[in-house]
C-alpha cells in the first residue's frame, strides 16, 4: 500500500491534467453532472466550480464528487460540503479563458456563481497493474491484489 500523501499527490496531478468530474448533491433525486474543477494551490482540500446561478447545485449542500483520470489509472470519490463562494478575490485567482468562454459577461456576468467544495473525505484508487498482472489478464489468469494497484481512504489531500 502506498502512503496517503503519495496517493493524494497522484490524484491531484491527475486532476490537474484532466479536471473534469461528476458533481452531485446527496439526498436529492437529482443526478450528478459534469463540471470542471478549479484548483487553488493554497487550498488543497477544496475544489471550486464556476456555474450558472440556475445550476442544480447552486444552493450547495452535502455533495459527492467522482473522478476518473484521462488514462483510467486513477479513480476518486470525494465527499464534502458544496457552498456558494462569490469572493471576488477567489474568482480572480481562478479565472481563466475556459471559464470566460462560458460567461460572456466576464467576472461581472450576472449569472456567474463560484461554488466551493470542501473535501471531508476521499477514497482514491490507483490501478497500476503490474507486469505479471498484465500477463495474467492476457491469458485469463487471476490477478492477485498485490498486482492490481492501491486504494487509500484519506481525510486530507494536503
Amino acid at each position: 500500500m502506498a502512503d496517503h500523501q503519495s496517493v493524494a499527490e497522484t490524484f491531484l496531478a491527475s486532476l490537474k491534467s484532466s479536471p473534469f468530474v461528476m458533481v452531485g448533491l446527496t439526498g436529492t433525486h437529482e443526478h450528478s453532472e459534469p463540471l470542471t474543477a478549479q484548483i487553488d494551490e493554497d487550498q488543497p482540500n477544496a475544489l471550486f466550480f464556476f456555474v450558472g446561478k440556475d445550476n442544480r447545485a447552486a444552493n450547495g449542500g452535502d455533495a459527492m464528487v467522482q473522478f476518473v483520470s484521462k488514462g483510467h489509472d486513477v479513480f476518486a470519490c470525494l465527499h464534502g460540503a458544496l457552498e456558494p463562494d462569490n469572493d471576488p478575490a477567489q474568482i480572480d485567482t481562478l479565472w481563466n479563458n475556459h471559464v470566460e468562454s462560458w460567461f460572456p459577461g466576464g467576472r461581472a456576468d450576472p449569472n456567474l456563481l463560484l461554488l466551493r467544495f470542501d473535501i471531508d473525505s476521499a477514497e482514491i484508487w490507483e490501478s497500476d497493474v503490474s507486469l505479471s498482472g498484465r500477463v495474467k489478464m492476457l491469458f485469463g489468469g487471476k490477478i492477485d491484489s498485490s498486482e492490481s494497484g492501491t486504494h487509500e481512504v484519506v481525510g486530507s489531500l494536503a
